[in-house]
């Protein structure tokens, strides 16, 4: 098989990354996969960690002397997913979180100059805020509260996106921003703390599902083969340069919706119970990906039940294996 290109992935050993890493490396791929293991999880790797294609670096990227091996190394493409992503562990480590998202960029994006790649940022739809807009196209600007437990991450990816701004208008690097919506599948995380890892871990295990308000609250679930096939098409698409296109599943469900499927899907006797909702969590988060179809010529393929039911099979294994 001939090696195609030589693509860096930071955020490796998370849920996006390993799935991104194992799909770049089937296509033949060489990949440097980048990851400090803060909430990664070096068993995602395990698949490709013999593979003669993947070389995997503990390192933390905003740090600048953590990249150094790669200085005498081509690379062709650059991967920005690393960061905390569940509001459980980026508030836990909200400073961090930051650096990551703003000082880790700045030295990606670095790398990237130097090396004349190609560059694509993972942001996020929590851009958009708690949304006065819906559904949310890229053009909307936002209702973010800087003050409060969420800003860490919405803010540290706004900080980002102007990053990927600046280095694409100044010094010409093919920077695409990715707003990713909620994307699911087995890979997450138990302790996650997300909806789908924790309907599915509650429904699977007989524990009470856990409903946040009284689930009114709206989401839009993408499958995570759909979204990582939607970050390729990004980055191999020349038209994406310095665009900002949502990559996200348009169909949309309240919350309490998705905790009975998942009920009914698990086949599982769980009940339903309600907590307070948290400080600033968005009541409506739904894309506009009109411009994911016109530019990219990408769309979600999978449907929520169908993943759904994906996503139980494979927890379902992964618990009775555990001893």
């Amino acid at each position: 098989m001939n090696v195609l290109k030589h693509i860096v992935v930071t955020g490796a050993a998370g849920f996006l990354g390993s799935h991104l890493v194992k799909s770049l490396i089937h296509q033949g791929h060489q990949v440097t996969g980048i990851d400090n293991l803060s909430t990664g999880v070096s068993s995602n790797l395990e698949e490709v960690a013999n593979s003669h294609l993947f070389h995997f670096q503990e390192a933390d990227v905003t740090l600048a002397a953590s990249l150094d091996f790669l200085i005498d190394q081509p690379v062709d493409e650059v991967y920005h997913l690393a960061s905390p992503a569940s509001p459980k562990f980026y508030q836990a480590d909200s400073i961090g979180t930051i650096w990551v998202n703003t000082q880790g960029t700045y030295h990606m994006l670095e790398l990237a100059r130097t090396k004349e790649a190609k560059f694509l940022f993972s942001s996020t739809s929590e851009a958009y805020g708690d949304p006065e807009v819906h559904p949310q196209p890229e053009s909307y600007r936002g209702n973010v509260n800087t003050w409060g437990p969420r800003a860490c991450y919405d803010e540290a990816k706004r900080l980002g996106e102007v990053f990927c701004y600046e280095y694409y208008t100044k010094h010409r690097v093919p920077v695409k921003v990715a707003r990713i919506f909620n994307t699911y599948s087995s890979g997450l995380r138990n302790d996650d703390g997300r909806v789908i890892s924790n309907f599915v871990t509650q429904a699977l295990t007989g524990q009470d599902i856990t409903v946040y308000g009284d689930g009114s609250q709206t989401r839009s679930f993408c499958y995570v083969d759909d979204n990582i096939r939607g970050l390729q098409k990004m980055m191999e698409t020349e038209e994406a340069n310095g665009e900002i296109i949502n990559i996200g599943n348009p169909t949309e469900y309240t919350v309490l919706e998705v905790a009975y499927l998942v009920k009914k899907l698990a086949q599982s006797d769980s009940k339903l119970v309600f907590q307070p909702l948290p400080q600033d969590d968005p009541k409506v988060r739904r894309p506009v990906i009109d411009k994911a179809r016109s530019v990219l010529g990408w769309e979600p393929e999978i449907s929520l039940e169908t993943g759904l039911k994906l996503t139980i099979e494979n927890v379902r294994a992964t618990l009775q294996e555990t001893p």
